[in-house]
C-alpha cells in the first residue's frame, strides 16, 4: 500500500502502489504545466469521499512500499482525461482488471 503525502505539515492519503503510480504521472505532467486539478479519492473502510486540490503550491510526496509497477496506458489516458474534465481527477477503475 502506497501513500500520497498532500500538504505541509502533510495528511496521508493511502492509495494502492499500482493505482498511485498511475496517478503520480497525471498528477505531476499537470504541475509541471502549472495547471491545478482536484482529485476525489473515497476511503475504502469509512465510504467517506474526500477532495484534495492539487495546485503547483501545494506540497506532494509519493510514497512505495513496492518498486514501480507496469503502467497501463489505456488506464494513464482514461486518468489524463479525467484530470482534464470538470469534474477533476477521478480514481477509476483499470479497464481490463
Amino acid at each position: 500500500m502506497g501513500t500520497l503525502h498532500y500538504g505541509a505539515p502533510s495528511v496521508a492519503v493511502p492509495i494502492d502502489d499500482r493505482t498511485l503510480a498511475h496517478l503520480e504521472l497525471v498528477i505531476v505532467a499537470k504541475l509541471r504545466r502549472r495547471e491545478s486539478t482536484s482529485l476525489a479519492v473515497i476511503d475504502d473502510n469509512t465510504k467517506r469521499r474526500q477532495a484534495l486540490w492539487l495546485s503547483p503550491a501545494i506540497t506532494l510526496r509519493f510514497e512505495y512500499d513496492g518498486p514501480m509497477p507496469e503502467i497501463n496506458k489505456a488506464w494513464l489516458q482514461e486518468l489524463v482525461d479525467s484530470a482534464n474534465s470538470p469534474g477533476g481527477l477521478r480514481l477509476l477503475p483499470e479497464p481490463g482488471a
